[in-house]
């Protein structure tokens, strides 16, 4: 598959895997979890036909890791990412100490004054490395990347999730933990 059509096919499957559903008639389960079959079936009725081989290469090759296949292969869900309702399942653990967060300019201002939420998400996003708070921030237009003191928030009793893709998970991020702002 070709790398644009792969782009395209992730955020298609992103699309309904974690925001929409129902759009094509596919009902998540409680963690998230829909069947392949049904996938399949749904997107081929809806015109956007994909081969269970084409389903496996986007789920190998997608550089952002979004998806994963449950132990037996048979169902599919998004890694992180939501705004359906979903509990995927994620149990607390402990961050290291410093997380990233990439923004754009326009943004700093209304995280200065609230800190990060997580908008129309379930959590907020925050990245082990700069490189991916870079290549994050850099989707709407000139990076920031915000530091973000996660030793401190987890001893102050924030709680810390990390997604299957190494995507860490928080509730919110107060702008006291912040840095680079």
């Amino acid at each position: 598959m070709e790398e644009k059509q792969m782009i395209k096919t992730s955020k298609r499957l992103s699309r309904h895997l974690r925001h929409a559903p129902g759009e094509i008639g596919l009902t998540l389960d409680s963690a998230g979890w829909v069947e392949v079959s049904a996938l399949l079936s749904a997107l081929g009725a809806h015109g956007r036909a994909l081969t269970r081989p084409e389903l496996d290469e986007v789920v190998a090759r997608n550089n952002k890791r979004r998806f994963e296949f449950d132990a037996t292969g048979t169902r599919i869900r998004a890694s992180q990412g939501h705004s359906v309702d979903v509990d995927l399942e994620y149990r607390a653990s402990t961050p290291p100490d410093l997380l990233y967060h990439g923004t754009v300019g326009v943004a700093l201002p209304g995280i200065h004054a609230k800190g990060l939420k997580p908008m129309r998400r379930h959590d907020v996003h925050l990245s082990a490395d700069l490189e991916t708070a870079v290549k994050v921030g850099t989707r709407r237009g000139k990076p920031v990347v915000l530091t973000v003191d996660a030793a401190a928030m987890h001893r102050d009793g924030h709680v810390f999730r990390v997604s299957t893709n190494g995507v860490w998970l928080v509730a919110a991020v107060p702008p006291e933990y912040l840095s680079g702002l």
